[in-house]
């Protein structure tokens, strides 16, 4: 399995430094989740990461090479990226999309039964398989969203990349999100998912890469980087932990004292 990592990521944009000398090294068969108040470059280093953005200094390593080495076909293996948004502007069937998940992979005489087979699991992975012959048109703002998703999962990447994935989604879809992006890392790829609710990172996150104004914060386990004072720090609110009678654990957040 690849490595992925950056090497003091800096990007400037319209006079401002969005990433600051952001170096990280993303563990595959893991979930990194990347936090940060608005306007830390959680988005901006996504983008980077897949190549959609090129940085202004620094540079993204794709098993210790630099991205830049890699052809097109090569990367869009191994990366798979689900931008924020979801939206389709043409008419096709939810089948035909996921499907084109497969494209980088795909042999010169087409779709193939494993093809078949691997979208099939992509589908069901994210309960879109009664969609299938619906159009994306026709779908919510959360259906599609979870197609978008099988259609990455669909192309088996060694990295999948989410920028705020359960945005649109209902609870019960939320934590089935959550528990896929758990899956894909079990199995053996690398997830770094940008996320906004404090609560759903400690539930699925190995690792959490913490930004602000575009500099490291902090990374490592939920539980060293998440603390009291580091909340406060970074997104000016006090916070409470605790844990549900399951075991879940949780942090409440409030407005801070004054004088804190």
């Amino acid at each position: 399995m690849s490595s992925l990592a950056v090497d003091g990521l800096t990007l400037d944009r319209g006079g401002r430094r969005v990433l600051d000398a952001v170096s990280a090294v993303f563990p595959p068969g893991r979930v990194t989740a990347v936090l940060g108040p608005n306007g830390a470059g959680k988005s901006t280093l996504l983008a980077c990461l897949a190549g959609l953005i090129e940085p202004d200094a620094g540079q993204v390593l794709v098993s210790g090479q630099p991205r830049a080495a890699l052809g097109r076909r090569d990367l869009a293996r191994r990366i798979g990226l689900l931008p924020q948004g979801g939206d389709v502007h043409w008419d096709v069937d939810v089948a035909t999309l996921v499907g084109l998940g497969r494209y980088p992979h795909r042999a010169r005489w087409g779709e193939t039964e494993a093809d078949r087979s691997i979208v099939a699991r992509a589908m069901a992975a994210t309960d879109v398989t009664r969609f299938a012959a619906r159009a994306m048109t026709a779908l919510s703002g959360g259906e599609r969203a979870r197609v978008l998703l099988a259609r990455v999962l669909a192309g088996e990447p060694q990295w999948l990349l989410a920028d705020e994935p359960l945005a649109n989604l209902d609870p019960a879809h939320q934590l089935d999100t959550l528990a896929c992006l758990r899956d894909v890392a079990r199995d053996g790829a690398g997830v770094i998912v940008v996320l906004h609710d404090l609560n759903h990172a400690i539930q699925v996150a190995d690792e959490i890469l913490l930004l602000r104004d575009g500099l490291t914060v902090a990374q490592g386990a939920p539980a060293e980087v998440l603390t009291p004072e580091r909340i406060a720090e970074t997104y000016g609110v006090a916070s409470q932990f605790g844990t549900t009678p399951g075991g879940v654990p949780f942090i409440v957040t409030s407005p801070m004292a004054r004088g804190e």
